[in-house]
């Protein structure tokens, strides 16, 4: 079986997206199920592609052009080359299109995952860019897609109200734990007994939608701010985080830090320094940062906007809407939590990671969905038909 994965940018500054698609790709090949990857080379010189020079990402030189990202590489690269099955992650994109187009011109299946992208506050961001997109190919695309692949029920229920009627299957994205996190997590331990200060974070893209104001307007609230430390780490819509300077200045707020873009050892390292990982987005598709704080042993607070009812059940966090008073309640639940109390609540986040979102786990349920749509066998059970 020869599959082919697509994605219009994979740059670590393209957010989730890339990592999770290179995560996942990463852990079908560690268990034996070999597939490629096509892009294009990265433009930014303050970015860079994603992985290590794996032969199996096929970086083509960047010659899109227009905001839609037209590129003649891409389409010659899939008019030479044939694949079993075409698979490509998210919508909007030239890239995205013409692989579904291919696909039906061979007569061969393909899947999209849309990546949230069917959210609705994703598809009307931007909507009059999107509905002619949608009038023209899109539409076709996803009406005639063999599977859409989601990362929760909630984003399965937005792309059946879209008007989708194929198989869905809900597959979560893969956490892919490096060897150095046990090491990690018995300092951060060793961390929270030594200190009385407690350290709150953010991580991700900067951008309004993130609502990270929220959290300076919970600490704001706090009867005592200076007994805990806010750390915000990420780039993005630089006029937003301007705002976000100007706002940690207007509430007289002395105990924020803006750390920039962090990644690989640094990121995981800043994460396991947190009493607390705070995600107030207005909504998120699944959250890679959730997986990631919750296997270094950080509890997550996470928006009523993200799939994570989770940290609730589990008692590793806090699934609640993200007002600023809600915040500012969880913030001071965590200052007054005994430590061991909080490790325990770090223990049981860590566990949910390891059983149920490990990337080989992941990985072997997208290898069951590709052997499913080739060989119309057993149905997995994460696959729901109309």
């Amino acid at each position: 079986m020869k599959a082919l994965q697509t994605i219009a940018g994979f740059g670590a500054l393209y957010g989730g997206i890339a990592t999770c698609t290179y995560d996942l790709i990463t852990a079908m090949h560690n268990i034996g199920f070999p597939l490629d990857l096509l892009t294009l080379q990265i433009r930014n010189p303050s970015d860079k592609l994603m992985g290590k020079g794996e032969e199996w990402i096929n970086a083509l030189p960047n010659d899109a052009v227009t905001p839609y990202q037209y590129s003649k590489g891409i389409t010659q690269y899939l008019k030479n080359h044939n694949y079993d099955l075409y698979h490509t992650n998210g919508l909007w994109m030239y890239c995205n299109h013409i692989t579904c187009s291919i696909a039906r011109h061979r007569r061969k299946p393909y899947i999209i995952t849309p990546h949230g992208m069917l959210y609705p506050d994703a598809i009307h961001r931007s909507y009059w860019k999107k509905w002619p997109l949608i009038q023209l190919c899109f539409r076709k695309d996803i009406d005639r897609a063999d599977c859409l692949h989601v990362t929760c029920k909630a984003e399965m229920e937005h792309v059946r109200n879209f008007g989708y009627k194929g198989a869905i299957a809900i597959i979560p994205n893969p956490a892919n734990l490096p060897d150095y996190l046990d090491e990690m997590t018995t300092t951060k331990q060793t961390f929270l007994r030594c200190s009385h200060l407690r350290k709150f974070g953010f991580l991700g893209r900067l951008h309004p939608v993130k609502k990270v104001e929220n959290l300076l307007y919970g600490i704001a609230k706090l009867p005592r701010p200076q007994d805990c430390e806010l750390i915000i780490m990420g780039k993005g819509d630089d006029a937003y985080e301007q705002f976000l300077n100007n706002e940690v200045y207007r509430l007289g707020l002395k105990n924020v830090k803006f750390k920039g873009f962090v990644s690989g050892r640094e990121k995981y390292e800043q994460l396991a320094q947190l009493s607390c990982l705070f995600v107030p987005s207005d909504f998120e598709n699944f959250g890679m940062i959730v997986t990631e704080a919750l296997s270094v042993g950080t509890p997550v607070m996470a928006s009523l906007g993200t799939p994570w009812e989770e940290l609730n059940t589990t008692g590793c966090g806090w699934w609640i809407d993200r007002t600023p008073e809600n915040i500012a309640q969880v913030m001071q639940e965590v200052i007054d939590m005994p430590t061991n109390e909080l490790i325990k609540k770090g223990e049981k986040g860590r566990t949910l990671v390891y059983e149920k979102y490990s990337a080989p786990k992941v990985a072997t349920q997208m290898q069951c969905l590709y052997k499913w749509i080739l060989t119309s066998g057993t149905k997995p059970d994460f696959v729901y038909e109309y």
